[in-house]
């Protein structure tokens, strides 16, 4: 009897039917949380040059 590794089992489980959509949720919500911290950070910058009113603009970018 073959032994599955743990990455192995780990992708197997990824994988199924039922999970699939979970994944896909879970990298939804890292995607957007890294967008929210880069633009936040953005936005602090201009905040800090004294920029205040070119925030609106970047956002419409």
């Amino acid at each position: 009897m073959q032994e599955i590794s743990g990455l192995q089992n780990f992708l197997e489980i990824l994988t199924k039917p039922d999970n699939i959509p979970i994944v896909g949720m879970l990298l939804l919500v890292l995607f957007f949380s890294w967008l929210g911290l880069k633009q936040g950070l953005k936005h602090d910058k201009l905040i800090e040059e004294g920029k205040e009113d070119e925030i609106p603009k970047e956002m419409w970018k």
